[in-house]
């Protein structure tokens, strides 16, 4: 039980770019057009359908997120599949969970770890695959399987990782889910199997690209707060690359005068062509300044009138 309420510690405040971005695309409406790469998905039972995985306000292939109709981004049901062992009992009121999530049990067996475990790990449900219809595959978007996903849940950053997709266990296809790990870290520990967070307010952003694969994940760890630890500075560089400032330095997004989320995919990575690019700018960039004493100025001046 300790554990899952000082999971509660590890939420970081949001940066103020990224919270730019999340009011943006709240007050964006509906996610449409090429913006859109698959449209059709249900937040909950009751939602209509209008749920899409968006791209809008984000550079060209770097990602997505979730996008409900008008302000509506997505909800956050609780996942308890994977690996069953730890916990404090809260998982036992999932009336759907299965013993294995999508990724954790195929990718992890090098980690020494048998499948991802819903008390430890902070995982994000995306995607659907299935015999209904739409499905949507985050891979075809270059999405990885277990790669860094930033969740914004009220005023507290959460890295995840993708590690479960959305099945056939429900009679629409559904988004909005994760791990009773991440929800806990986000909402403490009134959440539970079958009680999760309602409102459509959570961001969800996948980042594509090798990247975004967790180098440093402690897939082995014995609690959320060690393996939140061994992805954050990795995630941190990630949403600082993405929309423009650092997850422990917030600073104004207007300061430039910019609109951050048109920030180009080559402005916003951190390639050294463009701090070379940047060097250059500096060096040869003003007015040109006289470097001559202006007695010897005057001395040569005269020179040349005599002449």
């Amino acid at each position: 039980m300790a554990t899952l309420f000082a999971s509660q510690v590890m939420a970081k405040n949001v940066p103020s770019a990224l919270k730019a971005f999340y009011n943006k695309a709240r007050s964006g409406g509906d996610c449409t057009g090429t913006h859109a790469l698959q449209a059709g998905f249900y937040n909950t039972e009751w939602s209509g359908g209008h749920t899409t995985y968006c791209t809008r306000y984000l550079p060209t292939g770097k990602g997505f997120y979730l996008k409900g109709p008008g302000s509506d981004l997505a909800n956050m049901d609780i996942d308890c599949d994977g690996e069953q062992s730890s916990g404090d009992g809260r998982c036992k009121s999932s009336t759907d969970t299965q013993g294995q999530t999508r990724w954790g049990l195929k990718r992890l067996e090098k980690s020494g770890v048998r499948d991802l475990n819903a008390n430890i790990h902070p995982y994000v449900v995306l995607g659907n695959e299935g015999s209904y219809s739409p499905t949507f595959d985050p891979r075809t978007v270059g999405v990885e399987p277990l790669s860094i996903v930033a969740v914004v849940c009220g005023d507290e950053l959460i890295y995840g990782v993708w590690g479960d997709t959305n099945g056939d266990d429900n009679e629409h296809p559904m988004v909005g889910e994760a791990s009773l790990a991440l929800a806990t870290a986000c909402y403490g520990t009134s959440v539970s199997g079958n009680n999760g967070h309602d409102e459509s307010d959570v961001l969800y952003v996948a980042f594509a690209g090798k990247e975004a694969m967790p180098d440093s994940a402690k897939w082995d760890a014995d609690s959320y707060e060690a393996f939140e630890e061994s992805i954050t500075a990795q995630g941190d560089k990630l949403v600082a690359q993405l929309f423009g400032d650092n997850a422990d330095t917030p600073k104004s997004p207007t300061s430039s005068g910019s609109d951050p989320q048109h920030t180009s995919p080559s402005s916003s990575n951190g390639d050294s062509d463009n701090k070379e690019d940047s060097k250059h700018s500096h060096k040869s960039g003003g007015t040109p300044r006289n470097t001559i004493p202006l007695p010897c100025l005057i001395i040569l001046n005269a020179l040349i009138a005599f002449s």
